[in-house]
């Protein structure tokens, strides 16, 4: 039996944390977030409320749970906002890894954190986990900080670096790129699509599994999770239009550097995967097979 603690669990990445150990007879689950638990499912694991940022209260947590691993998905991921609030993107990239990596050394936990293909600067990928990374946004930099912090640590810990995760929550408050495209598509709207970055899109049942795969394994180390397939920005969306019967015509391509985002991305990421294949035994659905899992959830929302 692993005992697990989830931060973040209100997102995306911990619902699915949550939605999977719930059914693991050999894990048993304490989900933590900032405010009411959001999850639909109210038995089966734990919730605590947690800003991750108050050591004082992940230490009251940690002692009263003891667990053997923390799983940490709470992190600031837009790009642009990151860009724009660099203090609250430190506190919740770097800093809040910090506190983690102190408690976690002190009760000797396992810490699995989610990293990001942002750390590269899109000249050279697909990467693999030795791969020399230059961040070209304040996002990307940040997460660095944080591996940086986590191998210079005394703690077991585990890096998980991911690409566009793409999946539904049950309140349907989250959206991506899948979701987007479908949603604009279906209401006949033109969309301008990016057609010169490349990424591989990862189904976040996927990304869960990998952070459980991880637990069970005790795997130490940088480990790439990802989708396997690795494609433009504007295939991923056309892909999403084919798996729905959706007009193509609608698909606009245009340069990201017409967008004027306020931080830089870089041009083609994608990971090299053979090191999660082979020691974490991961195995990747394909696009089509993600969105069709992702369709069968959206079912009862189409029907209601």
């Amino acid at each position: 039996m692993k005992k697990i603690l989830v931060t973040g669990s209100n997102g995306l990445l911990g619902q699915k944390l949550t939605d999977i150990c719930i059914l693991d007879a050999d894990i048993e689950i304490i989900v933590t977030s900032v405010g009411a638990n959001r999850h639909p499912a109210k038995a089966g694991y734990i919730y605590e409320e947690l800003d991750v940022r108050d050591k004082g209260r992940l230490v009251e947590l940690v002692k009263k749970h003891r667990p053997d691993a923390i799983i940490n998905t709470a992190a600031m991921t837009n790009v642009d906002t990151c860009e724009a609030e660099r203090d609250l993107c430190t506190a919740l990239n770097v800093d809040v890894v910090s506190i983690l990596i102190s408690v976690c050394e002190e009760y000797d936990i396992h810490l699995i954190h989610l990293s990001t293909d942002f750390i590269f600067d899109g000249e050279d990928g697909p990467y693999a986990e030795h791969a020399s990374p230059n961040p070209l946004s304040f996002y990307g930099l940040t997460k660095l900080r944080a591996e940086e912090l986590l191998k210079s640590s005394s703690c077991r810990w585990t890096i998980l670096r991911t690409i566009i995760v793409y999946g539904i929550v049950s309140d349907m408050s989250r959206t991506n790129i899948v979701l987007w495209a479908k949603g604009a598509l279906e209401k006949g709207s033109p969309i301008n699509v990016v057609d010169d970055q490349w990424r591989m899109p990862t189904l976040a049942e996927d990304l869960a599994i990998g952070c459980i795969l991880a637990v069970k394994k005790e795997a130490e180390g940088v480990f790439n999770i990802s989708g396997k397939d690795l494609m433009s920005i504007i295939e991923i969306v056309e892909r999403v239009a084919d798996f729905y019967g959706l007009d193509k015509s609608l698909i606009k391509p245009i340069s990201a550097e017409s967008l004027n985002q306020t931080a830089r991305r870089p041009k083609k990421t994608g990971f090299i995967l053979d090191k999660a294949i082979s020691e974490l035994g991961y195995q990747p659905r394909s696009f089509e097979e993600g969105m069709a899992i992702l369709e069968a959830q959206l079912k009862p929302y189409s029907a209601s």
